[in-house]
């Protein structure tokens, strides 16, 4: 009996494996090893990107990254960029905050460095993966997701599973019309996207006395926003709402998550500008600390 159960747990000690998920930002790399079976966070670690150096040096700092982190048992590797990349083959198309990526096969250049099973998505559908699997998503079909960080990102989960689009770049949110030729400060780029209105460094652009994220939606610093900004989010949720009908929006992302105390202002301001008796999906923020590195992991399920 005795030799039955310890043959059990060393059989179960056995097929453990670990993913790493990464998540590639602008000013930091965070990694992060996951229980491949429960997702259970087993160890982190941090280290600068140093963007101003080549793509190729960032890519050095990051396999020896990797290699520090992965454990015996490390069976594969995901990783989340801040730009957009070409699927299935993991190309980068654009990289902006870090130059040197453009049409790189970072997907297959890391799998042939760490010998290891590579995924590479963008970040914030990453972020949505996770929310939509294991946070404010969780049970929903359709889940949208928006990270209002430096920039505007997004990702759709429909059923448990990512939405590429053709060539792996749907839910470019950040990139979707919302006042063409009017972007809100003076700029040769009359787009007038999204981002151009909403990203952090527009916000900063817009309200230049603000000292952090809250303040463009809170008091009295940019109080002369407000109403804008509550309107400019709704224009872009109703937009969502009528093409993919999503079950719940998951907002993300330091302003994200700085409109969490304004919720029922934008509910109401979504309500003025959707057809009448459009369902309205829930409107949620999002619950993981560690979304984007999770998501990079949730990547190798996909």
């Amino acid at each position: 009996m005795w030799k039955r159960r310890n043959l059990c747990r060393i059989r179960r000690i056995a097929q453990h494996t670990s993913i790493i998920g990464v998540d590639l930002g602008g000013t930091k790399i965070a990694l992060c090893r996951y229980d491949a079976e429960t997702w259970a966070q087993e160890e982190c670690s941090r280290i600068p990107t140093h963007a101003d150096r080549t793509f190729r040096h960032v890519l050095n700092d990051l396999v020896n990254a990797v290699e520090q982190l992965r454990g015996e048992n490390t069976v594969a590797v995901g990783i989340g960029v801040p730009g957009l990349v070409q699927q299935p083959e993991g190309m980068i198309l654009t990289l902006p905050n870090i130059p040197g990526a453009e049409h790189m096969n970072m997907r297959a250049q890391m799998a042939e460095r760490l010998k290891l099973p590579v995924n590479v998505d963008n970040d914030a559908n990453c972020f949505t993966l996770a929310e939509a699997l294991h946070g404010a998503g969780k049970g929903h079909d359709i889940v949208v997701g928006i990270t209002m960080g430096t920039g505007v990102g997004g990702g759709i989960v429909l059923n448990g599973k990512l939405y590429h689009g053709s060539h792996g770049y749907a839910a470019e949110i950040g990139h979707m019309l919302l006042m063409p030729g009017q972007p809100p400060f003076e700029t040769d780029d009359r787009r007038g996207d999204t981002e151009q209105f909403l990203s952090g460094s527009a916000l900063k652009k817009r309200c230049q006395a603000a000292e952090n994220p809250s303040q463009y939606f809170t008091g009295e610093t940019c109080s002369f926003l407000h109403p804008e900004l509550f309107r400019e989010i709704s224009w872009l949720c109703v937009n969502l709402i009528h093409t993919i009908d999503p079950s719940i929006v998951v907002l993300g992302g330091s302003a994200g998550h700085a409109l969490k105390p304004h919720s029922k202002s934008i509910k109401n301001e979504l309500l003025k500008w959707l057809l009448p008796g459009t369902p309205l999906p829930v409107i949620a923020f999002g619950e993981l600390e560690e979304a984007a590195t999770l998501g990079a992991a949730l990547l190798m399920q996909q």
